[in-house]
C-alpha cells in the first residue's frame, strides 16, 4: 500500500498537525437498527417472529463484537425490547421453536445436513444463555454496549416515519419529540438522527437543529460524483450531514455482494422446523468454511476501503471519512454469517490503515464542506417511490388523512385527554414507513395493509368515541405526550 501523502490543510486533525501517521483515512461504521411495532400483532409468518429472530440472529450476535462504531436504535424497538412479557415470550419462542427445533432436525435431516443443524442449535443455545441473563430487560444489551463506550448510539423518529411524508410540523414534532424523550430516559441526550429510510428533503435540517441535534446521516449517491460521499456536509441550520459511500455499501448490499457466495448459508432453504442447513449453492452448509470465507472477505473489505480512501486523499489532499451504512438485521439475520464479518472487520481496517470513528468522533475530527444537498432516499430509485406512489396511493394518503383529522379536531378543542393520546398513538403506528416499503415489495400478503387500516380504524374510533374501548396497542411510545399537536 502507498504511503500516505501529507494533507494540506481543510480537515481539522490535519489543519492542526495531529494527523495520525501510518493511516489513510477514516471510517464510520452505522449500524440501524429497527422493527416495526409487532407485539400482539401476530406471530408466524408475520408479526412477533420477526423481532425474536432478528433480536438473537442479528443484535445479540452484532453487540457481542461491535466497537468503535455507530448504532441506531429506534425507539419504537426499544419500546418492545423494553417489555418484561416480550421478553418472557422471547426466551419461550428461541427455547423451543429454535434450540429445540434445530436439536429435532440435526436427528431428522440426512447426515451430510446434520453438522449444520448442530451449529445452529448451538448458535441459539448462546443466544438463550445470554436472553437468560438479561432477564426481562433485552434492552440492556444496547444499553451495557452503549454505556462501555464501545458503541455509540443514535436515535431516529418514534415509529421509523419518514419525515418528508408527514404533512404538517406539528406531526413531524409529535414523531421527533417522542423519539428524543425515549431515548433520553433510556439511553442519554441524543446528539445525531437517523433518518428513517435516509429521507431527506431540503429544509429537513432547520427542525433538526431546533431540536437539538448536531447530525444526520443522508443518502446523496444518486445526485453528486462517488468521491464526494467521502466528505461530510455542511448546513444552512449548523447541522452536519455525513453523507453514505454507497459505492462500499454495495460490496454487501447488492446481488454480488459478500453475502452471495455460494458457501454462506440460504436463507429461504429451510429444514422442516426452519433450520437451514443448504449452502447458496445447494451444498450442504460448512459453518466452519463460511466461518473463514467470512473472515477473509473482511480483510478484502478492509483494505478496498483503504484503497478507496487513499485514493481520495492523493486526489484531493485531505483525510478521507467512509460512511458505511447497513441494516443491523443484515448481520447475522439475512446474512448468517455476517457478525463474524464485522468482527473480523473491526480487525482489519485498523491494520490496513483506516481508523474506525463513531459519528460523534467524526463530527469533531472532519470539517464539513458547503455543498447543496437534494431530496433523496437509499430506496429503489434513490425517491420515495417505494412509499408514496401509486403502488401505495392507498397507504400514504390515508396516513396523510389520518395526520389531518388528528390535527384537524385536536386544535378544535374536540379532542383531548386520553382521547387525544390514544389518536396520537394510533397516528405514529400507522406513520411507520414499514407497512408501506412491505405492501410495495408485496412479499407478506396483505399484513401491511391490515395493519394501516387497523390503526386507521383505532385512530377515527378514539375521535368519535373516546377511549371507551381499550387500545390494541400495549407499549408503543410510552414516552409520548400529545403536546405538539396542540401547538397553536
Amino acid at each position: 500500500m502507498t504511503a500516505a501523502p501529507t494533507a494540506s490543510g481543510g480537515q481539522q486533525e490535519e489543519a492542526g498537525g495531529t494527523d495520525p501517521g501510518g493511516e489513510v483515512g477514516d471510517i464510520a461504521i452505522v449500524l440501524h437498527s429497527h422493527m416495526p411495532y409487532v407485539e400482539g400483532f401476530g406471530t408466524y409468518p408475520f408479526g412477533e417472529e420477526w423481532l425474536f429472530d432478528a433480536f438473537v440472529r442479528s443484535h445479540l450476535p452484532v453487540l457481542a463484537v461491535a466497537r468503535d462504531l455507530t448504532m441506531t436504535i429506534t425507539p419504537v424497538l426499544a419500546d418492545q425490547l423494553e417489555d418484561p412479557a416480550v421478553a418472557a415470550r422471547m426466551r419461550d419462542f428461541v427455547r423451543e421453536f429454535r434450540v429445540c427445533s434445530a436439536e429435532l432436525d440435526a436427528g431428522d435431516v440426512e447426515s451430510e445436513l446434520a453438522p449444520a443443524c448442530h451449529a445452529e442449535a448451538e448458535r441459539y443455545r448462546v443466544a438463550l444463555t445470554e436472553l437468560e441473563r438479561l432477564g426481562d430487560d433485552p434492552l440492556d444489551a444496547f444499553r451495557r454496549a452503549g454505556g462501555s463506550g464501545r458503541v455509540e448510539l443514535m436515535t431516529s423518529s418514534a415509529t421509523h416515519a419518514m419525515l418528508p411524508l408527514i404533512a404538517t410540523r406539528e406531526g413531524r414534532m409529535l414523531q421527533l419529540e417522542t423519539a428524543i424523550r425515549s431515548h433520553r430516559r433510556r439511553f442519554g441526550p441524543a446528539d445525531g438522527i437517523w433518518l428513517p429510510e435516509c429521507a431527506y428533503e431540503p429544509g429537513l435540517e432547520h427542525l433538526l437543529a431546533e431540536l437539538g441535534f448536531s447530525h444526520f446521516c443522508t443518502d446523496q449517491s444518486s445526485r453528486e460524483r462517488s468521491a464526494a460521499a467521502l466528505r461530510p456536509v455542511a448546513t444552512a441550520a449548523g447541522t452536519v450531514a455525513f453523507t453514505i459511500d454507497w459505492e462500499a455499501v454495495q460490496w454487501l448490499w447488492s446481488l454480488t455482494g459478500y453475502p452471495s457466495h455460494p458457501g454462506y448459508a440460504d436463507f429461504h432453504a429451510k429444514s422442516l422446523r426452519g433450520c437451514r442447513p443448504w449452502a447458496i449453492s445447494g451444498a450442504p452448509y460448512d459453518p466452519l468454511v463460511a466461518g473463514m470465507r467470512a473472515r477473509k472477505q473482511a480483510t478484502e473489505f478492509a483494505v478496498a476501503a483503504a484503497e478507496r480512501l487513499q485514493r481520495y486523499r492523493e486526489d484531493t489532499g485531505r483525510r478521507g471519512l467512509l460512511v458505511f451504512a447497513i441494516d443491523t438485521e443484515l448481520l447475522g439475520h439475512w446474512w448468517w454469517e455476517g457478525p463474524a464479518w464485522l468482527s473480523a472487520a473491526t480487525e482489519a481496517l485498523p491494520a490496513a490503515g483506516v481508523r474506525m470513528l463513531k459519528l460523534g468522533e467524526a463530527l469533531e475530527r472532519h470539517d464539513p464542506e458547503d455543498r447543496p444537498l437534494a431530496a433523496t432516499t437509499w430506496g429503489e430509485g434513490k425517491d420515495r417511490r417505494t412509499w408514496d406512489s401509486p403502488a401505495v396511493a392507498d397507504l400514504a394518503w390515508g396516513m396523510r388523512r389520518a395526520e389531518l383529522a388528528v390535527l384537524r379536531e385536536a386544535s378544535s378543542g374536540r379532542l383531548r385527554g386520553p382521547a387525544l393520546e390514544r389518536a396520537a398513538r394510533e397516528l405514529l403506528a400507522l406513520q411507520s414507513s414499514d407497512w408501506a416499503f412491505l405492501d410495495y415489495g408485496r412479499k407478506t400478503g396483505d399484513y401491511p395493509f391490515q395493519r394501516a387500516l387497523g390503526h386507521s380504524l383505532s385512530l377515527f374510533e378514539a375521535i368519535e368515541c373516546g377511549a371507551s374501548t381499550e387500545p390494541t396497542l400495549r407499549g408503543l411510545a410510552p414516552d409520548l405526550t400529545p403536546a405538539p399537536l396542540l401547538e397553536p
